[in-house]
């Protein structure tokens, strides 16, 4: 797991990188890392940045103690004429993480940035800076738009496996030098313990990294920020956020499996029964390790829309937060929904106000994909779709109420992207193979797991029409990532004729299925 720079436009950051790659790599899983400089902060975490707009962005780190966070940024890696923004102070409230906004940007340019840790008790006693870069969206269509979506990482026990590389699928992503990444949530498995080994069906031996965080179910603050700690571990993935900014949602493993506000857990392994206990934790420990604008204590929120020039928005929707109880769902009433009232509105005026060629709806869970909730062993649904093809009941009613006021607001360009059921596929939604038909057709694009067990795939639910153009899934349950079927998808907008181009791809970057769509069409 060597840290070295990717190919493509941002290998002009060769030098600075690999320099500050080799001082981001922590010597163990666990342990402290060695300090070029001793004594001074260091960043043995990396480096990200997140929710990179034209003229603005986000920049994370994290010290290895009480440090002043510095950031510089630069038209050019010898930073010469840099400009510096002072940071946060960093220390045991926030876990030593910090995030600085920088704003002012030029649009469509690549940015340098250095992060440096200042001693708060003498500035001038400075870490070894630690680079990376990004490039702000154009506010030009010609100048196009390209990103990766997935999600799903350490799930089912299948963690960083140093004789495989580690998190390889992150260097097949960072080599198409894609605008920004999309996770589609299931950034840690909070529930998900990682043992050191685990046997394959083939008699061969999964080894994991393993830390002290990792051995038991997340429920102390502490336990789930060593769970994003954990897979910083991953050379693959430091280097990756250094040199692509990230778009970042959540679902339910950064807490526990299938949960909904008000749960109270019969899982043996939690002494902490409490789910709204649980997730508070989670969530803090979330606002700390990724750099989201929006997600401010206490009532911050996970959702929002990112803006990325006049070609593209993105949707970051929170299913998790604001759901209504896992049931059988059957309901023909249904206020809350999956989403809530509060987001459900808010969604539909930013729609409304979108006037970008597309409008990408990052959903965290599928939308017509039949996906049980058996947790407690009742006939509980997990996701939208609760089995009967009929008419929209229980969740369905809010989606239904959503794709209706897209038709008739004559909302054109959404595109669906998610992640969740570890496989990857494609369904078109027609209203005339579907039960509730007030809706334009449309397109959700299924990609993940990038790192977690793979699992057959779902039902289809008839309520909007779905058929499933596209499929490759395995027909075991968790086959680890040894056996294949990890995925990530990239979507492409050219900036000349506007079509956007959705490729699914395996985890080595093999094109599996290529869909282009046309903007401004509808039925398509």
């Amino acid at each position: 797991m060597s840290d070295r720079p990717f190919p493509g436009r941002r290998g002009v950051l060769r030098g600075t990188l690999a320099a500050s790659a080799a001082l981001t790599l922590p010597v163990a899983a666990g342990a402290a890392p060695a300090l070029a400089r001793s004594g001074r902060p260091g960043a043995a975490w990396g480096v990200q940045t997140g929710d990179v707009g034209a003229h603005s962005g986000l920049v994370w780190v994290r010290s290895d103690r009480p440090a002043r966070m510095v950031v510089e940024t630069s038209a050019t890696e010898s930073f010469r004429g840099a400009r510096r923004w002072c940071g946060p102070l960093l220390g045991p409230d926030t876990d030593f993480t910090g995030t600085t906004r920088l704003h002012g940007l030029p649009a469509g340019e690549q940015i340098h940035y250095r992060v440096l840790l200042a001693d708060p008790d003498d500035p001038r006693r400075t870490g070894e800076p630690v680079a990376g870069t990004f490039r702000t969206a154009s506010s030009r269509s010609r100048d196009g738009v390209r990103f990766v979506w997935s999600g799903d990482l350490a799930g089912q026990g299948w963690g960083i496996n140093p004789d495989r590389g580690g998190y390889r699928i992150y260097d097949a992503m960072a080599a198409l030098d894609p605008d920004f990444f999309l996770c589609s949530g299931d950034n840690v498995y909070a529930d998900g313990p990682i043992a050191p080994s685990v046997n394959l069906p083939d008699g061969s031996l999964w080894r994991n990294v393993t830390t002290e965080e990792k051995s038991k179910v997340a429920e102390t603050l502490a336990e789930f920020r060593g769970n994003f700690r954990y897979n910083l571990l991953d050379a693959n993935l430091r280097r990756f956020n250094a040199q692509v900014p990230s778009i970042v949602q959540w679902d339910d493993h950064e807490v526990t499996n299938n949960w909904y506000p008000g749960e109270i857990l019969a899982d043996p392994r939690y002494t902490e029964k409490r789910v709204d206990v649980l997730a508070a934790r989670a969530r803090r420990a979330f606002s700390e390790y990724f750099p989201i604008p929006t997600l401010r204590r206490p009532r911050g929120r996970v959702y929002r829309v990112v803006r990325h020039g006049p070609l593209l928005d993105v949707f970051v929707l929170d299913m998790r937060t604001y759901r209504n109880a896992n049931s059988p769902d059957d309901r023909t009433t249904d206020p809350e929904g999956i989403l809530g009232a509060e987001q459900l509105a808010w969604l539909k005026r930013e729609l409304a106000r979108s006037r970008a060629v597309w409008k990408v709806l990052a959903s965290d869970m599928p939308l017509g994909l039949v996906v049980p909730d058996g947790t407690d062993g009742l006939p509980n649904i997990e996701a939208v779709a609760q089995g009967d093809p009929g008419a929209p009941l229980g969740r369905e009613l809010q989606i239904a109420e959503l794709l209706r006021f897209v038709k008739h607001r004559r909302i054109t360009g959404t595109v669906w992207l998610t992640a969740d059921v570890h496989y990857t596929s494609a369904q078109h939604y027609q209203p005339s193979r579907a039960a509730f038909d007030d809706f334009e057709p449309f397109w959700e694009f299924v990609s993940g797991p990038l790192n977690a067990g793979a699992f057959p795939a779902n039902a289809l639910d008839g309520t909007f029409g779905p058929e499933r153009v596209f499929v490759k899934a395995p027909t075991t349950a968790n086959v680890s990532p040894a056996g294949g079927y990890q995925f990530f998808g990239e979507v492409d907008i050219d900036g000349g004729s506007g079509e956007l181009t959705v490729r699914l791809r395996e985890q080595d970057g093999t094109v599996l299925f290529t869909q282009v769509l046309r903007p401004g069409l509808v039925g398509q």
